[in-house]
């Protein structure tokens, strides 16, 4: 840990709210110094090795890696506070001391408390206690919270739509994309001819995000999840947004800015 002024780094994919915490840390503790933001757990990571910060501020839930993926990255070499919407899900290891956790939106009595706790850890020089196995536990936990597939949990095969009246087992790795629609989710897929079809059924995307295998299918705006396999090119746009064409289909689906790295080497 540092022998000068503390160092802290924040990780969040909403710019917004990263600007929210540095202003809330700059109020609540003036000598703290944010070196850093991160768009990303893979960005938290690669600065965390660039710049060692004292406090990584991490969201639990970005996009790509996880705030919970990349402490596991980072390890013991700075404290951690995770920043999450799930209050309900966190663990007891947390309120005693072994890790902490600020409650979005912050509120400055939260912050001081945490804030406070830092400060008596760094003071005493107390190390970096959190392990692998908590943070395992604390990913199961919050991926309940989020509806994200748990680690261990087999993806899903088949999906069940009807349509015309008659029921249809749709083979997941058929499947275009998925594209929100209200608490419904419409799937787009190629039948046995190789012919675009849609389906609208009643499960939202975040359900069905959550029995997908994360290597076939990837989140790339807040209503849309594509099957990569299907992905043709993508195409860059204005305020680092992108575009993506399919194999074979007419539609240009959305990349929303906190996704674009997905697409970092295309």
């Amino acid at each position: 840990m540092s022998a000068q002024a503390p160092t802290a780094l924040i990780a969040d994919d909403e710019p917004l709210l990263r600007e929210v915490l540095r202003r809330r840390l700059a109020e609540a503790w003036p000598a703290l110094q944010i070196v850093a933001e991160a768009r990303n757990g893979r960005e938290a990571v690669e600065l965390l090795e660039a710049l060692q910060p004292d406090i990584c501020f991490l969201d639990v839930h970005m996009p790509g890696v996880s705030g919970v993926e990349a402490a596991r990255r980072i390890g013991r070499r700075a404290h951690l506070v995770f920043v999450t919407a799930f209050e309900q899900y966190a663990l007891q290891a947390f309120e005693h001391g072994v890790l902490d956790y600020l409650v979005k939106p912050v509120t400055p009595g939260r912050l001081a408390e945490t804030v406070l706790r830092l400060q008596e850890r760094m003071a005493t020089a107390q190390p970096v206690v959190h392990s692998d196995a908590l943070l395992q536990q604390l990913a199961v936990q919050l991926a309940r919270a989020a509806g994200v597939a748990a680690p261990g949990v087999e993806p899903l095969r088949w999906v069940r739509a009807t349509v015309g009246g008659a029921l249809r087992m749709i083979p997941v790795q058929s499947i275009v994309y998925l594209r929100a629609d209200t608490k419904y989710t419409l799937v787009a897929w190629n039948d046995d001819d190789g012919q675009a079809a849609e389906a609208v059924i009643r499960l939202s995307l975040k359900e069905l995000l959550a029995q997908l295998d994360k290597t076939q299918f990837a989140q790339v705006h807040r209503a849309v999840v594509v099957n990569l396999g299907t992905v043709q090119r993508v195409t860059r746009g204005d305020n680092e947004t992108a575009e993506i064409a399919l194999k074979g289909r007419p539609e240009r689906l959305p990349v929303s800015r906190s996704y674009l790295h997905l697409f970092k080497e295309m």
